[in-house]
């Protein structure tokens, strides 16, 4: 069979819907300034989709400041990658306050968050060392496990029990290979809103001696007394042996970090594929990161306005009995029962009537039967935003119960 033929009758299980859901309900175009409200097919939208969970996005300070360097330096320089010629004080800077700031000696800037993980999974395990992993995993995590050549187990979310079977055997086999066990968690889970079990895990780590990668893209800069992270927010900073922290959800930016003790920074600037061969974050970023780490450290007010958000929508969602999981972060999904017709006739009805816009989530994400609304709150949205939500909600649940979306799920876009 021709390559080409392949891929072109197996789309795959979203590819498969693009003819009608492409522009739409895959890849939208929001325009205009990051903010609550934006632009959606020509018509301002109440937006809950966009994770600007600080409201730096549009910051006048950090504007000014990207200008600023993007005037001084352009988008090239640094040029090459960090170990050959792309290396700058202020990269180094960055990654050492960084670090200090989630509790760990040393840190490492990293070009993309999805990237990082990968590349960081890959550097530190070789075939005789065994992965163990949450099942709800990010794809990044779930394509880093997928390089490595050796064992890997996988325990129910956030299943303390299944966590310890699976150390079990992780244990045998690496007395087998001579080989070490790395456990591979979130801070928060960013489909559910569920903080992972990180106090509980750790209290694990002396009687099977792994090591713990946790993946707080959702928590750095949200949780915690300071924002330092989900390892603050549940007291085990130091059982924290690895954590990885991006720039795209509370910086409002691009690229990512990862903070440990010295030796094992060391031993990742030298060994991360994805690092040692691509190109340096360029420098108005990296000026730009070093703003919104200043203001994300300076205005806690910021943080408080996110989670006064946030309680409000969940408390106001729970009290008009919609199921919004089990989430104790910020991140707020709301499940209702529907196929894939009722979902996207739902969808469509709030951004046209109600002009709200948030993401769906249906299969094979989640499980048949299901639709998911995900709501991220943020801290420039408003109680009225809430409020004028909450009336939304209530309208389309009602007409969802009423049978009133049963209708074709090709229905256009215009």
């Amino acid at each position: 069979m021709d390559l080409f033929d392949k891929i072109t009758k197996n789309l795959g299980p979203i590819g498969q819907h693009y003819e009608w859901s492409h522009g739409y309900f895959s890849f939208p175009k929001l325009e205009g300034d990051i903010a609550p409200r934006m632009l959606f097919n020509g018509k301002e939208h109440l937006t809950w989709s966009l994770n600007n969970y600080l409201g730096l996005a549009n910051h006048p300070e950090i504007r000014e400041v990207d200008g600023r360097a993007a005037l001084e330096y352009g988008l090239a320089y640094p040029m090459g990658a960090r170990m050959m010629s792309g290396n700058s004080a202020h990269h180094e800077t960055l990654e050492q306050d960084l670090a200090a700031f989630v509790g760990k000696e040393d840190g490492y800037l990293l070009n993309y968050g999805y990237q990082g993980m990968v590349s960081i999974i890959d550097a530190l395990v070789d075939r005789n060392d065994v992965i163990v992993y949450d099942a709800e995993s990010h794809a990044c995590i779930v394509d880093g496990v997928r390089l490595h050549m050796g064992k890997r187990f996988v325990y129910r979310h956030n299943d303390i029990d299944s966590c310890e079977k699976q150390l079990i055997h992780a244990s045998k086999l690496t007395r087998q290979t001579g080989g070490a066990i790395l456990l591979i968690t979130e801070g928060v889970f960013g489909m559910s809103g569920v903080q992972g079990q990180l106090k509980e895990i750790a209290a694990l780590k002396k009687k099977y001696g792994f090591r713990m990668l946790v993946d707080d893209a959702h928590g750095f800069g949200t949780m915690g007394p300071t924002g330092a992270g989900t390892h603050e927010e549940q007291g085990c900073i130091d059982e924290v042996d690895i954590y990885f922290g991006t720039f795209a959800k509370s910086m409002a930016g691009i690229g990512a970090f990862v903070a440990s003790n010295r030796d094992i920074i060391t031993y990742l600037r030298y060994n991360m594929r994805s690092q040692t061969f691509a190109k340096s974050l360029p420098m108005p970023m990296v000026l730009g990161l070093k703003k919104r780490f200043e203001l994300l450290k300076s205005n806690p007010q910021l943080r408080e306005n996110l989670w006064t958000i946030a309680r409000t929508l969940q408390n106001g969602l729970r009290e008009r009995g919609f199921d919004i999981g089990t989430t104790n972060t910020m991140v707020t999904p709301v499940f209702l029962k529907g196929d894939l017709n009722e979902a996207t006739a739902l969808t469509r009805d709030l951004r046209e009537t109600h002009s709200i816009f948030c993401s769906i989530v249906v299969y094979p994400v989640i499980p048949k039967g299901l639709i998911e609304l995900r709501l991220i709150p943020t801290a420039v949205h408003t109680l009225q935003d809430v409020a004028y939500t909450l009336e939304a909600f209530t309208a389309i649940s009602t007409k969802l119960s009423a049978g009133y979306y049963k209708q074709d799920v090709s229905l256009s876009s215009e």
